[in-house]
């Protein structure tokens, strides 16, 4: 099995990839692959709602998202990690995020989503949900740990001194491998659900 981590932080060596880290322990662990990919820093573009990628199964700006897409589609779990901003998360993760999950043509269904928040101290929550509406509306089952999916430092390596954030990111990475490992076994006992014909309304008639 694989996971997918996603870091949305601008810096490669901040706490946010502390946190990935901190998972990334346990993942190794419970011999589960792990990759990340590091786009916070990259210049990525939001989405035009041009509607290409429903005809060529691809964003029409061939940058880092069409990249992970492919690796996106291979994976089992997907770690999302971000610092927040203004009580939010960075803004470049979710011009990333709003194309890949709007772009790729596969199903998602039963990919495991995990997101991680890193925060000087405040935002966490707000931050938290925005993440998780990504996994939520694309029927992928969403890990959860102790508390808030969080762990707190402004400064490089100050997340390393908030031990309560470092357990929490090790029980949310145990956590998560328990959902990868039930829902592969369940697989193949049960399939995944039954799928109906999206039935898409409008308000405006």
């Amino acid at each position: 099995m694989k996971v997918l981590m996603i870091n949305g932080s601008p810096h490669p060596k901040g706490n946010t990839q502390t946190a990935l880290n901190e998972m990334i322990k346990i993942f190794d662990q419970q011999n589960i692959d792990t990759e990340i990919i590091h786009i916070g820093n990259k210049d990525i573009r939001g989405c035009i709602a041009c509607m290409s990628c429903k005809k060529n199964g691809k964003c029409i700006f061939d940058d880092i998202v069409n990249e992970v897409a492919r690796k996106f589609e291979e994976c089992d779990g997907l770690v999302v990690g971000t610092p927040v901003y203004f009580g939010s998360a960075n803004s470049t993760l979710i011009s990333f995020l709003t194309r890949l999950f709007y772009s790729v043509p596969f199903d998602k269904t039963m990919k495991v989503g995990a997101s991680v928040v890193v925060a000087r101290r405040g935002g966490i929550s707000a931050t938290y949900d925005e993440i998780n509406k990504f996994f939520a509306i694309s029927g992928m089952p969403i890990a959860s740990t102790q508390y808030w999916n969080a762990i707190h430092g402004r400064e490089q390596g100050e997340a390393m001194q908030d031990e309560e954030g470092l357990q929490t990111m090790r029980v949310l990475a145990r956590n998560m491998t328990f959902l990868l490992k039930s829902i592969h076994d369940g697989k193949e006992k049960y399939g995944i659900p039954e799928k109906e014909e999206f039935t898409r309304t409008n308000f405006i008639r």
